[in-house]
Formats: structure tokens, C-alpha cells, sequence
């Protein structure tokens, strides 16, 4: 029985600079996904909004959601990933996170 799972990337779609992310970009980061895993998919158009608390204030984000299956997770590869978007998108943190597929759904 083939487990695999939906990793989620959340890409902000500005930079820690306040520049909006290139469509170019996401393009590239999605072609380079789907090099890697055989295919992507990204919800760039329809983006979601963040909100969380920092010291006294509340924080706004506009995210992207960019997902790819996995049939391993490989963490290594996924703190590397992590490390380089944060830099290149100069934020304090991206969120990755894998999602199992019960087997009972992908018979």
C-alpha cells in the first residue's frame, strides 16, 4: 500500500522587506518542486491571511500555500528548504508542514 503525504509550504506573498514576491519566483519555486517530487501545486491566487501576536501587536501576513506529495519525508531536505526560503524571502520564519494520508484513503 503506497502512504505518502501533502507537504504544505505557507510562502508569504511579500518579503520581510515589505517587496511583493515575484510571479517569477513562485514559478521557479514551484517548477523546482515538481522537479524534485513530480508535481506542485500552488494557491497563489487566492491567498490567505495570517494573523499572529508579537510582544504587543498583532502581525498581518498574505500567504501562498504551495503543496507537493511525498511518499517519505526526508527532514533534512525540508530544514534545508526552510533555511533558504527564509533567506531569500528575509523572514524570521516559514512554515512547512507534512499532512500523513491515512491509508484507508489512498487505497
Amino acid at each position: 500500500m503506497n502512504h505518502s503525504y501533502v507537504v504544505q509550504i505557507l510562502v508569504p506573498t511579500e518579503t520581510g522587506n515589505g517587496e511583493p514576491v515575484s510571479k517569477e519566483w513562485f514559478d521557479n519555486f514551484l517548477q523546482e518542486l515538481t522537479d524534485k517530487f513530480g508535481g506542485a501545486t500552488s494557491f497563489v491566487r487566492a491567498p490567505g491571511q495570517g494573523l499572529w501576536r508579537s510582544d504587543v501587536t498583532t502581525e498581518r501576513d498574505t500567504i501562498a500555500v504551495v503543496e507537493v506529495m511525498a511518499t517519505k519525508l526526508a527532514p533534512e531536505f525540508w530544514r534545508f528548504l526552510r533555511e533558504r526560503l527564509q533567506r531569500e524571502l528575509s523572514q524570521e520564519e516559514i512554515v512547512i508542514r507534512a499532512l500523513g494520508n491515512p491509508p484507508a484513503l489512498n487505497p
